[in-house]
């Protein structure tokens, strides 16, 4: 019986994440700010599935409570297998305009957090000589797309090298790449998906999404980028000089 632990699990694609690990029959540590709805994603998976699940109310902008969670990581009487670093928030895209504390904690969220945490779970994990960490980045990573994009890139760029590092050693870690999906992201900063001028084709399925990324992951890779339209918006994103990518990632949130 596998242990995962997931941030940013009491909504959007976290909550997805718990709900099919779940039914695969792994147990669950369910970590998010909002205890009410944290235990609300909790009941209903346990009312589903012969799982167990745990809640900690964490906020991962806070250095003492990510200590918390990465306590959890490292207790070598219940071992988490599986990591999903899943927490996130946005902000406006004019870094000028943000207040600079919020970007400060959008940094700590974005990389702070799931480097700490990552590292916390690498202890047991090489040392049974195997586990799997799953980090949540975007397609943005591919666009100039203020700190949002800037810090989605380094989650991509550790996951690819951390996946080489210690593959042969029996842990992967895997960055995935989705694009806009439907989840409450994008109302939580009142923005409708159907106003960011974005067409409908280019929206994802949140099941979807964690199913091809679960998938990647099992099969130890680096980097997964769900769908064939967003990896082809990647290859030509590489392409574009810097002042277009800037334009073309002003479009939607």
């Amino acid at each position: 019986m596998v242990t995962a632990l997931i941030t940013g699990a009491s909504s959007g694609l976290g909550a997805e994440y718990a709900r099919q690990l779940a039914a695969r029959g792994a147990d669950l540590v369910l970590v998010a700010r909002d205890l009410e709805a944290l235990d609300a994603v909790a009941g209903a998976i346990r009312a589903c599935h012969r799982v167990k699940v745990e809640v900690v109310s964490a906020d991962l902008a806070v250095s003492d409570e990510v200590d918390r969670v990465a306590a959890r990581l490292t207790a070598a009487d219940a071992p988490v297998e599986l990591l999903v670093n899943n927490a996130g928030f946005g902000l406006p895209l004019d870094f000028a305009a943000n207040d600079v504390a919020r970007e400060v904690d959008h940094l700590r969220v974005h990389v702070e957090a799931p480097l700490r945490l990552s590292h916390a779970a690498l202890e047991g994990m090489l040392a049974r000589g195997h586990g799997r960490i799953v980090n949540v980045a975007s397609v943005a990573a591919y666009l100039p797309r203020s700190t949002y994009g800037a810090c989605k890139r380094w989650l991509v760029d550790f996951s690819r090298w951390a996946n080489a590092a210690y593959a042969a050693r029996g842990v992967t870690v895997t960055a995935v790449c989705p694009g806009f999906t439907h989840t409450g992201f994008h109302e939580r900063m009142g923005l409708a998906p159907g106003r960011e001028g974005v067409p409908g084709w280019m929206w994802l399925d949140a099941r979807e999404v964690v199913t091809a990324s679960l998938r990647a992951a099992a099969k130890g890779r680096g980097v997964s980028i769900p769908s064939l339209r967003y990896q082809a918006l990647a290859r030509v994103a590489a392409l574009l000089p810097a002042s277009l990518g800037a334009s073309v990632g002003t479009r939607g949130r």
